[in-house]
């Protein structure tokens, strides 16, 4: 196969070989075998000499983690726990074990406090209510709970039956760039746009003061949504100074070092803690967790990457 060096300029024209993405209907599952097809196409030099162990510690919003690999926005777990133990609360203690930042989706106030209460730094994710008090109280909340960045699930606004999404019953709106200015400055901590996946939204984040945006589709909630990996470099590219955060398919140490190498900050896993979570809690996310640190450390350490402030994107080729 053809193996071409991935670029971060911006007049790239993304390589998209016949075979690389297979022919799908658009459904959630399929978005999924994008991002595993993309990750698992991009390819790693190696540059050995003179390489170190590496330093993963790393600074989100200006607070030292140990790791730029966080926890997810899960939401509504809770509601699956067993042998009382909830897995939001599990994922919670975790993060606080590992000393990594820990994400909150939609959960209602009491739960959110008794997750906040086990002591993990941690952002909240808010739908996009059509009511908007429901979002400044949750941002007000949040902030009461001691939450260090607050935000917003932009990509949440369609529903399948090509209306505004319901939620639990609650009915979502759209989101425009008042609309986040004005949440911006009321959450007066760091705010998030979560659910980024174009050029054209993480500017319009930016500008109107969001500090951080989530490269996501939200496992699959576009049909036929492309990897955000391969729009990841053209957003670093166009924003330079702002924290950029990806989710999607992260799955091992591997996966994060190549989104860590085009651009993103740090990266959420989600799903490949599931299985762990649901089954041993704490301790089963705390050991996948530290099976993808030393993934990530290996691969540092392979391509002479000597701390998360250091990463190299012309390491990477896509076959």
């Amino acid at each position: 196969c053809i193996l071409e060096r991935i670029s971060m300029s911006e007049n790239i024209k993304w390589p998209g070989p016949a075979g690389l993405i297979p022919v799908t209907s658009g459904k959630p599952e399929d978005a999924n075998v994008h991002n595993r097809n993309y990750l698992d196409n991009i390819l790693v030099e190696m540059r050995a000499i003179d390489s170190i162990l590496p330093d993963k510690h790393k600074k989100i919003f200006g607070i030292e983690f140990d790791s730029p690999i966080m926890m997810p926005a899960f939401s509504h777990l809770n509601k699956v726990g067993t042998d009382g133990k909830k897995p939001m609360l599990e994922y919670a203690k975790a993060a606080k074990a590992l000393n990594i930042l820990n994400w909150v989706g939609m959960e209602p106030d009491d739960e959110f406090k008794e997750i906040t209460d086990i002591g993990a730094k941690t952002v909240r994710i808010i739908k996009p209510f059509a009511d908007h008090d429901i979002i400044f109280e949750q941002i007000e909340f949040a902030k009461k709970c001691g939450a260090i960045a607050v935000g917003i699930d932009i990509d949440h606004v369609p529903g399948t039956d090509g209306k505004y999404d319901i939620v639990d019953g609650i009915p979502m709106g759209p989101v425009t760039q008042s609309d986040l200015a004005e949440y911006v400055k009321f959450a007066k901590i760091p705010f998030v746009a979560k659910g980024v996946l174009s050029v054209q939204d993480a500017i319009k984040a930016k500008k109107v003061g969001c500090s951080a945006i989530v490269v996501s589709h939200h496992h699959g909630r576009i049909p036929f949504g492309i990897p955000p990996l391969m729009i990841l470099p053209r957003i670093k590219e166009a924003l330079k100074e702002m924290e950029i955060f990806v989710d999607c398919s992260m799955d091992t140490g591997y996966d994060a070092y190549k989104a860590l190498a085009l651009g993103a900050d740090a990266v959420s896993v989600g799903r490949g803690i599931l299985p762990q979570l649901l089954k041993y809690g704490e301790s089963g996310v705390i050991e996948k967790i530290n099976k993808m640190n030393e993934e990530l450390s290996e691969l540092m350490m392979y391509t002479g990457i000597k701390d998360t402030d250091s990463f190299d994107a012309s390491v990477l080729y896509i076959k």
